[in-house]
């Protein structure tokens, strides 16, 4: 007698297309060209299809694995990748994730254009997008080294995607990774011990270990060390420009919570050649505007992921029924969505307007809000993700479904590039520090003064902390997380409010005005916020994803 009979269960996910769908993109993306709309187009169509879906599970369930010798005993150092991480590294470079926006032919919008593809991509998997996101940012530090950038410059740009230990300057693309930390310091980067030792050459003998390598089989590294004149930046290749091998020791590894698919390493140098980038003694600040990349990413991901989770829950309660109704229609799990929506829709908008703002060069603005997003946006991550796990109810804690790989992954930006006290103290340096990064965030918040009360209203309890900062460390110390937030959530706010053009933008500007600037808003998503059930409704529509 058959008794498994399958039915109430939603049909697997795909065929929403990831950029199309979303309205907050389109909005954003006017002035791009139809080139790069077609480009992100068709990025959205592949991110949807069963096939990119299954090369993030296999990217996962396969793990790299480190092949320190061949065959024969000799010392190769390399990693092991299953082909569907080639696949979607292949994917992320023709797109120009990488560092297009870099190169001479980019247009106005290129780090908008890229931030949106980089979007649309990251919600199939994350792992990969770390080299990706690394590249992207070892540009902007490679700017102060202009004959190590003509070298290796073009090689970053380009949309070919070239796996393997070669030399570069016969290689058709190059990617770029970071060596930055070491175990007895982490993210105090000053307390690192490694030695660069000048050579007569003009290169630098670097010695150490480093702790966190992402991505070591990226064909250059920006690794800081001590040189005689302080800690500094170098550029390290894998692969001398005479075809040599350069000592580059990955002792392992890391098996890390999430981010499974990406390769993560512990490092030795011992007779290392790297070549300085920026001043001896300069290092820290050489990779600040590297820095500020990374961190963009950091929040873009956390969105993205933010995304995929939702797109998964609005899809099961679409398919699924209980207690008599759709669970789409019941009014309490509609609210829960909408809740989601919400912080889905101002992560978007905050990125938007960060990526805007390295194309218009807004420096001042980037130093302050993309550390406070970072903050806040990747803070938030694990609990969206968890509370789109619960729309599944059990279904979304087994391994077949990808809410497991996503929870797992969502705690990993607000660590990376500076965990949570880090980058809120990293906010208060701005502000007590760079007075033009204080008035870039009031220029910013001026044009919606007057449009909403309750804005200003939190715009003028925003000043209230600003205005009590400097007089004493210790309470500016412990202030900085609450500063963070407050920065983050009246910039969400105020671009939201200023988007709000038509009836569901209102409606989103409306509601996160309700549950996210009221003092007495609960934290929980869904509980008591006030949204009126046809503001439920806008919000829902308004995230572009079908419940029907």
């Amino acid at each position: 007698m058959a008794t498994h009979e399958v039915f109430n269960v939603p049909l697997p996910w795909a065929g929403i297309n990831t950029f199309t769908a979303n309205r907050t993109l389109h909005n954003a993306l006017a002035g791009a060209t139809g080139t790069e709309l077609d480009g992100l187009t068709a990025l959205g169509e592949l991110a949807s299809t069963p096939q990119a879906q299954d090369w993030a599970r296999l990217a996962n369930a396969y793990p790299p694995v480190l092949r320190s010798h061949d065959r024969y005993g000799h010392r190769i150092d390399e990693v092991e990748f299953h082909p569907a991480w080639h696949e979607l590294m292949g994917v992320a470079v023709a797109h120009g994730l990488q560092a297009a926006p870099w190169s001479p032919a980019a247009t106005a919008n290129a780090h908008l254009v890229r931030a949106a593809g980089f979007y649309v991509w990251g919600q199939v998997e994350q792992g990969h997008c770390c080299p990706i996101s690394m590249s992207y940012a070892a540009v902007p530090a490679l700017r102060q080294a202009p004959d190590l950038l003509a070298q290796y410059g073009p090689g970053l740009a380009s949309r070919a995607y070239d796996f393997g230990l070669r030399a570069p300057a016969g290689k058709r693309g190059l990617l770029a990774g970071m060596a930055m930390t070491e175990k007895q310091g982490g993210s105090d980067v000053r307390a690192n011990t490694s030695q660069a030792v000048p050579a007569s050459d003009g290169t630098y003998v670097i010695t150490g270990h480093k702790w966190f390598c992402s991505a070591p089989m990226c064909d250059l590294f920006l690794v800081l060390a001590n040189a005689p004149g302080g800690l500094s930046c170098f550029l390290v290749p894998r692969v001398l420009p005479d075809g040599s091998r350069n000592d580059f020791a990955i002792q392992r590894l890391k098996d890390k919570l999430g981010n499974k698919s990406n390769a993560s390493s512990e490092v030795e140098f011992g007779r290392t050649v790297g070549w300085l980038v920026g001043d001896e003694g300069r290092g820290v600040r050489t990779i600040i505007d590297m820095v500020t990349m990374t961190r963009l990413d950091c929040v873009i991901g956390s969105a993205a992921v933010q995304r995929a989770a939702l797109t998964q829950a609005m899809h099961h309660i679409a398919g699924r029924s209980a207690f008599g109704a759709r669970l789409a229609d019941q009014p309490l799990m509609r609210e829960v969505v909408a809740d989601l929506c919400l912080e889905v829709v101002a992560a978007e908008a905050l990125f938007l307007r960060l990526a805007t703002a390295v194309d218009r060069n807004e420096t001042s603005l980037l130093r302050l809000a993309v550390a406070a997003g970072k903050f806040w946006v990747c803070k938030r991550t694990p609990t969206v993700v968890g509370e789109a796990l619960e729309c599944l109810g059990g279904g979304g804690f087994v391994e077949e479904s990808p809410l497991p790989r996503y929870f797992r992954e969502s705690p990993l930006n607000s660590i990376w590039e500076g965990s949570g006290n880090v980058i809120a103290l990293d906010v208060v340096r701005a502000l007590t520090r760079d007075p033009a990064a204080v008035q870039a965030l009031r220029s910013e918040l001026e044009p919606t003064a007057g449009l909403d009360p309750r804005l200003d209203t939190a715009v003028a309890g925003l000043e209230k902390l600003l205005g009590a900062l400097g007089t004493d460390p210790d309470a500016d110390a412990r202030a900085a997380r609450a500063l963070a937030g407050a920065i983050t959530t009246t910039l969400q706010a105020s671009v939201l409010v200023a988007a709000a053009t038509d009836p569901s933008s209102t409606a989103v500007a409306e509601a996160f005005l309700v549950t996210r600037l009221s003092e007495s808003a609960p934290s929980v998503f869904g509980m008591g916020k006030g949204m009126a059930a046809e503001t439920v409704a806008a919000v829902i529509e308004r995230v572009g994803l079908q419940t029907a």
